[in-house]
């Protein structure tokens, strides 16, 4: 790989995946410079709030791994040193990593401006360069070409093979179709409802629309605005999440699952 500058390639594993208060709980950097020399930088922190299961299972850190790791502050300034004067890569780097990061060092104080940085995000190449469509799906899964594809019954057709072959390649040991519910991400993005109003964070339901949006959890809004609450009560929000917000009314807090992080 030929440089013109340095170039470092950069990995977050964090609490969740809300970009606002989600906190880091390990960082990989490899800074690679044009003379072929590379420097690595590499280790846990310490979020200072409990990892989620979901988490420790997906990344193997548990809150024993971070116990005694440094908390982020006392990193902020020598990450933000490695990566300057130099373009910056990832996979999904753009929307999550660099976003997340500079949040961290906001908070720390360090301001951290990528926008005139050259940003190579393996994630983006990836899905411009290869088919994510449900002929790919078909042909790795399957081996095959698709015939007739965008026919209704030719495409139920290959899902039901794409399905089968799923379940012999990610549940050997089972037969039944219910294998492939514990491949259900949906828990991971941490909303509590399907329209997105209301997001776990910590063990607290926070609002992610209007004044208290991503600021004070549900439970301080209750006690020190009630009528706000009332307020979503008139509104056009699911009944899902009406009746959630009367019993929050009622002293009745939600309970978060405890494998969603």
């Amino acid at each position: 790989m030929k440089l013109t500058k340095p170039l470092v390639v950069l990995d977050l594993e964090t609490t969740g995946i809300w970009i606002e208060k989600d906190r880091i709980i390990e960082i990989g950097m490899i800074k690679l410079f044009p003379d072929g020399q590379q420097e690595i930088y590499n280790t846990k922190v310490n979020p200072c709030m409990p990892i989620p299961a979901a988490v420790t299972q997906l990344t193997g850190i548990s809150d024993a791994d971070v116990k005694s790791a440094p908390m982020f502050g006392a990193i902020a300034g020598r990450v933000k040193s490695f990566m300057e004067e130099a373009d910056l890569a990832g996979f999904n780097v753009e929307r999550f990593d660099l976003p997340l990061l500079a949040r961290e060092l906001g908070d720390e104080g360090i301001a951290f401006d990528y926008s005139n940085c050259t940003i190579y995000d393996a994630q983006k190449i990836y899905h411009v360069h290869e088919r994510r469509d449900l002929s790919a799906a078909f042909a790795f899964y399957c081996r095959r070409d698709l015939k007739d594809a965008h026919s209704a019954l030719a495409d139920a057709q290959a899902t039901l093979s794409i399905l089968q072959e799923q379940l012999k390649r990610y549940a050997p040991t089972r037969e039944d179709i219910e294998a492939l519910k514990e491949f259900d991400y949906k828990q991971m993005s941490g909303f509590f409802d399907n329209e997105r109003k209301f997001r776990w964070w910590n063990g607290e339901l926070y609002m992610t629309f209007g004044k208290y949006a991503k600021k004070e959890s549900l439970k301080t809004i209750a006690k020190k605005d009630p009528r706000y609450l009332e307020w979503v009560l008139e509104k056009d929000f699911s009944d899902e999440v009406k009746q959630m917000i009367q019993g929050v009314l009622n002293g009745q807090y939600p309970q978060q699952d405890t494998d969603t992080p």
